[in-house]
């Protein structure tokens, strides 16, 4: 079959990889017919997460059809066409009984922290992911979800990972009626976030980014208020002057490793690589916050320390929460919020590009290309 290849940092190329196998009788053999490139696994192109190995197929983020079952899946049929949450959930754990399937223990028994993510190196647990043409996916009767008759598969796909990460981020910022929220990064789950602060009331919502026509995209999909923090000389001082010198109530970290803005962050964590990622977005958050205040993480840092300002996160009294977004405890609602026209993921997709073509497809979304917001990778038997 046909699959990404990934050959070192910033080099992966389309290859002949072998069929996945039921390897368990709880696996399902999925024929892909979306696969997304996510901004996080630009980390891992990148060479920013590590025990990324060469020669892993990434994507985390699938729909496609079942084509082959192991004999203990009873949840779904052959023919079915299914979204798959980008967590690997065995549904059985500790964790998984509290509903938070990213920090499945079974799937991911090696780590102390996440759950097995499909295509996220062997921190995650070393599966391989759907940016290929067939995709072994493990706890079939858990994860994997039928998508409703009807439905778009371009927004099938978005709530895989998109949808529910930025929805959880705004969800886990404890929002309250009325709340300024400021979400820092204008990405796809930066304008998820944004678009989904509205919906727990927020009363005001700012995105900081540099990318100018992401920033004129968040502005009219949200919409809130963008601004890009090249302008704004100190971003903390900013946003305390146009909070009456308060702070906002929440902040979201929706950049992660890749964040810019910071020389020596930037060199410490993306030129050297000597922490888990450069920190910068997450020192505005912390930063700007009010005393008190919640700052809600999603963006990816590597498993190795950061430099983050804890004295600061003490003396103003934070709660700070992050997560791996829990996807199957919130695909209810969200299809609901999809089905009722209140969300439409399928407009932050910009690109639609054929498997073939993803070493290109990594180059445009990675250098923010032809104003590339969501790029999804079409196999040869899905535009046939």
């Amino acid at each position: 079959m046909l699959a990404m290849n990934f050959r070192g940092p910033l080099r992966v190329r389309i290859d002949h990889k072998p069929m996945p196998e039921i390897q368990h009788p709880q696996d399902a053999i999925v024929r892909v017919t979306r696969s997304c490139i996510c901004g996080s696994d630009l980390h891992l192109y990148n060479g920013s997460v590590p025990d990324t190995r060469v020669g892993m197929t990434f994507g985390h983020e699938v729909t496609g059809v079942v084509e082959e079952l192991g004999a203990g899946v009873g949840n779904l049929k052959i023919g079915d066409q299914v979204l798959v949450p980008f967590n690997i959930a065995c549904g059985k754990c500790v964790f998984c009984q509290q509903e938070l399937y990213g920090n499945c223990h079974e799937s991911n028994s090696q780590a102390t922290a996440v759950g097995g993510i499909f295509g996220y190196s062997h921190t995650g647990g070393g599966y391989d992911g759907g940016q290929a043409e067939y995709v072994r996916v493990p706890y079939a009767d858990v994860g994997p979800t039928v998508i409703p008759e009807g439905m778009d598969p371009d927004d099938a796909v978005m709530l895989t990972d998109v949808v529910p990460t930025g929805y959880q981020a705004a969800e886990m910022g404890g929002i309250q009626p009325g709340d300024t929220v400021v979400v820092f990064g204008a990405g796809p789950v930066g304008i998820m976030a944004a678009r989904c602060a509205w919906l727990f009331g927020a009363g005001r919502v700012i995105v900081i980014d540099h990318v100018d026509y992401r920033l004129e995209f968040v502005k009219n999909y949200a919409p809130c208020e963008a601004y890009n923090f090249k302008s704004l000389g100190d971003v903390v001082v900013f946003l305390k002057r146009t909070t009456d010198w308060m702070g906002a109530d929440v902040c979201i970290d929706a950049v992660g490793a890749e964040a810019a803005g910071r020389v020596m962050q930037t060199i410490l964590g993306r030129k050297l690589l000597m922490q888990g990622g450069s920190a910068t977005a997450l020192h505005w958050a912390i930063n700007s916050v009010k005393k008190g205040g919640i700052v809600s993480i999603v963006g990816v840092y590597g498993p190795i320390d950061t430099l983050v300002p804890i004295g600061n996160v003490v003396n103003k009294g934070l709660t700070l929460r992050g997560n791996q977004a829990s996807v199957k405890r919130l695909l209810p609602r969200l299809i609901e919020h999809v089905q009722n026209g209140i969300l439409d993921p399928k407009a932050l997709i910009t690109h639609r590009i054929p498997l073939e073509e993803v070493s290109d497809a990594y180059r445009i979304f990675s250098a923010k290309l032809d104003n590339c917001i969501k790029p999804v990778l079409i196999p040869p038997s899905a535009r046939s």
